[in-house]
């Protein structure tokens, strides 16, 4: 697995449009706080009991087709959950598998305020909220 900064991986998807991006956060986190723009959402854990989804690899599938070979870039908040997701990945046989450092909204600062220190939104990259 390669570990990209939040802009390495916007312009990894700019250049290579077949790569997949995926968020793993909860649903709740993917709407409610916003998501990169072009990012699909397939949670790696779910509220309330944040239990490791079980088909998190096979639904991934779904999305690149029958080519495990096909760039995969992984988002989370922070850049925690999104190494493990795609450790799975690669355990599953993809074999490009990209997380983004610092995730969606980053580290927490002295404050425990999110987004202030690093991070996709912090980087003032492409994202929406619904």
């Amino acid at each position: 697995m390669r570990d990209l900064t939040p802009r390495q991986a916007h312009e990894l998807l700019r250049t290579q449009p077949d790569a997949v991006f995926v968020d793993c956060r909860s649903e709740a986190e993917y709407l409610f706080v916003g998501h990169p723009e072009g990012a699909v959402h397939v949670p790696w854990a779910e509220a309330p009991d944040w239990e490791v989804n079980p088909h998190f690899a096979a639904e991934v599938r779904k999305l690149v087709g029958q080519s495990v070979d096909r760039p995969v870039v992984i988002i989370c908040r922070s850049g925690n959950r999104s190494v493990d997701a795609g450790k799975a990945l690669e355990s599953a046989g993809f074999s490009q598998v990209v997380n983004v450092l610092h995730g969606f909204e980053g580290p927490l600062n002295d404050r425990h305020h999110r987004g202030e220190i690093s991070g996709w939104r912090f980087e003032g990259l492409p994202w929406e909220q619904l």
